[in-house]
């Protein structure tokens, strides 16, 4: 018996393999959706209502072109593409969705910090309402300082998380990212009450398995918070067949 159920991060024509090997689920890219074009929405959204598996997650939240934090902030346009992401997200019956989005969230240079953290505390508020009542939960991703300037450590996350203080606005934490920024597996414990998902890699973000990342002490951590929930692999794949069964025992067996 696990605390935790196991998916990965593909896109949806991967579904029926990764169900055929066991995965519990799978997580697919909200921008694959193209909610801003009704018509190919509305072609593509079928495929995730009748997956052969549950599509549970949706990471990479908003298109890189529409910036949620700079001068170049359409509030319109963010405000739109939010109801219909919650909308989505409800009818496939997905629990969780990832801000990561480091294009989208990345400051421009001259534009101040604070007033980027007050943009991004404005969003995760409007998230956090829209996503009232529909059953998902949106996950803060905190990315490493290659893919965005801000919000690259998992405190970092909880802290904002809890000034919108919304039961539907809660934390991610990646092994890759947190490794890249040397964020201590101590902040699992630390952080526990606010972890809503977890993505995994190994060493040169390939597949859980592979390389050496210190497993043992960063499932032993997430053991240790209370953690029980959906663990998603995400990471670069070259061969899909015989990584994600190897990846999903490796896994198996070290979550236990």
């Amino acid at each position: 018996m696990y605390m935790y159920t196991f998916g990965w991060c593909n896109g949806i024509q991967e579904a029926e393999r990764l169900g055929r090997l066991g995965f519990d689920y799978i997580e697919c890219a909200l921008v694959a959706l193209n909610l801003e074009d009704e018509a190919d929405f509305a072609v593509k959204l079928p495929m995730y209502l009748n997956s052969p598996l549950p599509v549970q997650a949706f990471s990479i939240f908003f298109p890189g072109d529409l910036k949620v934090v700079g001068p170049e902030a359409d509030e319109e346009r963010i405000r739109r593409y939010v109801h219909k992401a919650a909308s989505a997200l409800n009818k496939i019956g997905a629990k969780t969705a990832v801000l990561g989005s480091g294009k989208a969230r990345h400051f421009p240079e001259g534009w101040e910090r604070n007033r980027a953290e007050q943009q991004l505390l404005q969003l995760l508020a409007r998230i956090g309402d829209e996503f009232e009542g529909t059953g998902v939960t949106l996950a803060i991703e905190p990315l490493n300082r290659k893919e965005s300037n801000i919000i690259n450590t998992v405190s970092e996350a909880v802290m904002l998380a809890k000034q919108v203080n919304l039961p539907t606005i809660r934390v991610l934490a990646d092994f890759y990212h947190m490794d890249e920024e040397q964020d201590p597996i101590t902040t699992l414990i630390e952080n526990k009450d606010w972890l809503q998902h977890i993505h995994l890699a190994d060493t040169g973000r390939l597949s859980p398995g592979t390389g050496q990342y210190p497993y043992a002490q960063f499932a032993a951590a997430l053991k240790a918070s209370g953690y029980a929930g959906m663990i998603s692999a995400e990471c670069t794949v070259h061969d899909p067949e015989k990584e994600f069964a190897a990846s999903l025992a490796f896994m198996r067996e070290k979550f236990m």
